[in-house]
């Protein structure tokens, strides 16, 4: 364990920072990436390694994975974290901005995934955790782009799975529920921003305010998820799917059980309960 190495995605706030403190205590060899490192100092005190960079910039991550190589010669886990909620009627969101999201949640991580592989082919070992959501499994209003960017991380793990089967190389889907990070409060404002006075608002403003009420309030703290994915790097046979954090199961229940229109009333109602 002590020898192993961990590239963590996102760490400067949030699931990766918890993920990169609790890591590195145990005695991995935890590289913490995110845009801004200053956000990420007090994670050296842990002995977490920081780097800066962009999952949206492949000089950027190509730099970051050959530092690591230059340094240990090999890379265990990577924990793709890197993500964020743009939220707001699909007919309002500007194409570019879905565009970027896709860049952010789905092709930032598939790249990185990509220029990690060959060295943990080289190892026949290694682990790819794709921290996903619960998110991936249903849909809500205002959330469409956010959605499709999280099914689509499902369904790129799941056939990723496969592939790397042959190698040796495990891929983990974690799904986080509610989770008191900055994520509420980033989507509930781009959502104000994009549909708060279109035709949409009526329904956006509600929805807005069930988001401002759970800020903060609603929610698991970042560190059981960061304890989900310290399991999913442990297991000697890892499960393919982890779902933890407040709400995260009984959604996922009721989603399997109910039909869409059922489900569909579940949220709408919810959204219309906690406004």
């Amino acid at each position: 364990m002590k020898n192993q190495v961990v590239l963590i995605t996102g760490a400067s706030s949030g699931i990766g920072k918890e993920t990169a403190r609790l890591l590195s205590q145990r005695g991995y060899k935890v590289y913490g990436a995110a845009r801004r490192t200053n956000k990420m100092k007090e994670l050296e005190q842990f002995g977490v390694k920081l780097l800066e960079m962009d999952v949206t910039d492949d000089e950027s991550m190509t730099a970051g994975i050959t530092s690591i190589i230059k340094n240990e010669g090999r890379i265990d886990v990577l924990v793709n974290n890197a993500g964020y909620g743009s939220y707001g009627a699909l007919e309002d969101v500007p194409i570019s901005e879905a565009k970027y999201q896709f860049e952010v949640n789905i092709f930032g991580l598939a790249r990185l995934t990509q220029l990690v592989l060959p060295y943990m082919r080289q190892q026949h070992s290694g682990r790819i955790i794709n921290i996903s959501s619960i998110g991936g499994r249903i849909g809500e209003p205002h959330g469409a782009w956010y959605h499709a960017t999280k099914f689509a991380v499902e369904g790129l793990s799941d056939s990723l799975r496969m592939e790397l089967k042959e190698f040796g190389i495990d891929v983990v889907v974690i799904q986080p529920g509610a989770i008191k990070t900055e994520w509420a409060g980033i989507a509930r404002e781009k959502m104000l921003q994009t549909s708060g006075n279109t035709a949409y608002s009526d329904l956006t403003q509600k929805h807005a305010s069930m988001f401002e009420k759970a800020d903060g309030k609603m929610g698991s703290d970042p560190v059981v998820i960061a304890r989900t994915i310290e399991k999913a790097v442990t297991a000697s046979k890892p499960k393919t799917r982890y779902a933890a954090g407040s709400g995260a199961k009984p959604i996922l229940i009721a989603r399997s059980i109910l039909s869409d229109r059922m489900f569909d009333n579940l949220m709408l109602g919810m959204i219309n309960r906690l406004s």
